[in-house]
């Protein structure tokens, strides 16, 4: 209490003035409200006046205008502007001075759309950069709010690369140039990109003018196609080739690389206005032909990869970027061509020979026949002389069949080996491509790798047997199976077939045998060793006529001498069947009954 200094009370105040709730002063109460409301501003309905953030939550926003409340606007009309603060000076619209809570009420909304078309306007003639709220997706871009507009960003305008997920852009507060006005329709269009091109103008051609062949940069992978991949190395593109990203095979460049990716490049070439940059990022590793294995030789064994295939062989790569040719010819010891896809085709994990090496030239020949045996070799005591076997026909000639015993061993049958009886005027008609054959090996050829093969040679020769029935002066049953301009194939028994010349063909009342007739012929010639039959149907009758008449002139001879002997009919040979001598008692009966 000590502390307390004593205060003097106002000598003229008026207490009862006071205790009656009058003024406290000698100034009257008008004088005071106008004192009062000369301090507020002056403000009209629906008017723009600029005020001042004192307050904001969540929710809202307090701001004052100098008048006698503050109003009230919600966030949300602020969201353009994330970085709103108290003490910042916002533009808003009086809707009304005064609600039925006295309350005054402002819209910071209505108030940028009044003056809106006026700034982005202004905006646009000098080249502003203003900022705005990314509200939504729309076909082609974006939906931006500008002063309160909805102006349109092409997707093209967001930024200088591609856009490839527009969802993280939405909700965002960026800053633009506006670019286009139609006044007509009021429409507005905005750029992002038109603020960082003129920056990156100027780093390009900084970039550009340090540009030299061999440079390592850091680049970011941009874009990725199926020919290669671009790579933005700071507002200047490049490009790697497919065939520069690896020293291995490449089908997809998202197999080495991905978007946004961070990588060092190597500048490989450029053109004059350094427009093109070819690029390389396999250059920056040593070639793997450098790095084989200084031991690898000729007959080595190594394991691979089919990597590529084409009819005349198969790539195999046996590190990455180290790769050698299997041609077809490798692949089996079988002569037939055939193509490289028969044995194997692109993934296939391979074992192989190395037949060829020149770390010069960085090239390499494999073969995979050389894990096998060349069947060659031992030919003489698998394929012995007279052996027999079993083979597939693989291709004709008019001469013969090729065959195949086993992969790699070949074989011909000449068309004379094929049958014993039948005259065969092309392999077709005794076999087929692809069927089984059984052979006899006649000859061995090692030095043109191929067999000379038999098939008739498995069955008894018929002609030695033939030998015995169809001598000369025997008769048989034939029919005419064949007319030529020479004379007429006749088949006989056993399945042989025999030849008549056209005067052979003469029957006994002078007309010609015809094309399916059955009639007895006589053997009158008979080559073993070329397998020809010659026969006569005339010979018959005529034979018979004359051995008549032969023994019609012993009989007169005996009878003048008075003898008697029978008269004898001229001998068959030896081999003679019973039934050809009963079909000549019957001729002769029948030749007797005639005279």
């Amino acid at each position: 209490m000590e502390n307390l200094k004593n205060i003097a009370p106002i000598e003229d105040f008026n207490w009862d003035a006071y205790e009656n709730g009058d003024a406290t002063t000698t100034v009257s109460k008008e004088d005071l409200e106008k004192a009062y409301d000369s301090t507020l501003s002056k403000v009209n309905d629906r008017e723009v006046v600029d005020g001042t953030v004192i307050a904001m939550n969540k929710r809202e926003v307090v701001v004052n205008i100098g008048y006698k409340s503050d109003g009230i606007i919600p966030l949300s009309e602020f969201r353009y502007n994330p970085d709103l603060k108290v003490g910042d000076t916002v533009e808003v619209y009086i809707e009304n001075q005064e609600d039925k809570k006295g309350q005054l009420i402002l819209s910071h909304k209505k108030a940028r759309a009044t003056r809106s078309w006026d700034r982005v306007n202004a905006a646009l003639e000098n080249e502003e950069i203003i900022k705005g709220y990314i509200k939504c997706r729309t076909k082609g871009g974006m939906i931006v709010d500008v002063f309160g507009i909805e102006a349109f960003l092409p997707g093209s305008q967001i930024d200088v690369k591609p856009i490839r997920d527009y969802d993280v852009f939405v909700g965002k507060t960026m800053e633009f140039k506006v670019v286009k006005i139609n006044q007509e329709f009021k429409n507005v269009v905005v750029s992002h990109k038109a603020l960082i091109e003129a920056e990156l103008e100027q780093q390009k051609k900084e970039i550009i003018g340090k540009l030299e062949k061999g440079q390592v940069l850091e680049g970011t992978v941009k874009n990725i196609t199926s020919y290669g991949v671009f790579i933005d190395l700071g507002g200047v593109d490049g490009l790697i080739h497919i065939t520069d990203l690896s020293w291995g095979r490449v089908s997809d460049p998202r197999e080495v690389v991905q978007l946004d990716q961070k990588l060092n490049v190597v500048i490989l070439d450029f053109d004059d206005e350094k427009k093109r940059i070819a690029l390389g990022l396999k250059q920056l590793t040593p070639h793997p032909w450098d790095a084989l294995d200084p031991n690898l030789k000729v007959g080595d064994h190594v394991k691979g990869k089919v990597v590529v295939m084409a009819d005349y062989g198969a790539f195999i790569e046996i590190a990455p970027g180290v790769e050698g040719l299997i041609h077809v010819s490798e692949m089996s010891w079988s002569q037939h061509l055939r193509s490289a896809q028969d044995f194997m085709k692109v993934g296939d994990e391979v074992e192989a020979v190395i037949l060829t090496l020149d770390r010069e030239e960085r090239k390499m020949s494999l073969g995979i026949k050389q894990l096998k045996a060349d069947p060659w070799e031992t030919i003489e005591e698998k394929y012995p002389v007279g052996s027999k076997h079993v083979a597939k026909v693989r291709n004709f000639t008019n001469f013969g069949v090729f065959v195949e015993i086993e992969e790699g061993v070949d074989g011909l049958i000449h068309i004379s080996d094929l049958s014993w009886t039948k005259k065969i005027k092309h392999p077709s008609e005794f076999t087929q491509i692809g069927a089984d054959i059984e052979v006899q090996v006649l000859e061995i050829d090692k030095e043109n790798r191929r067999l000379s093969l038999g098939h008739k040679q498995l069955e008894e020769n018929p002609w030695d047997v033939f030998e015995t029935v169809f001598t000369v002066g025997s008769v048989h049953e034939g029919t005419i199976i064949e007319m030529l301009d020479k004379g007429a194939v006749v088949a006989l028994p056993y399945g042989v077939e025999g030849f008549a010349t056209p005067k052979h063909l003469v029957k006994e009342d002078g007309s010609q045998a015809q094309l399916d007739e059955k009639l007895p012929f006589k053997v009158i010639e008979f080559n073993k060793d070329a397998k020809r039959i010659i026969l006569s149907h005339s010979r018959i009758f005529e034979d018979a006529a004359k051995a008549e008449e032969k023994a019609e002139k012993k009989a007169a001879k005996k009878a003048s001498s008075k003898k008697e002997e029978t008269p004898m009919i001229q001998n068959q040979a030896a081999s003679t069947t019973l039934g050809d001598i009963d079909a000549l008692a019957a001729l002769k009966q029948q030749l007797e009954g005639k005279k």
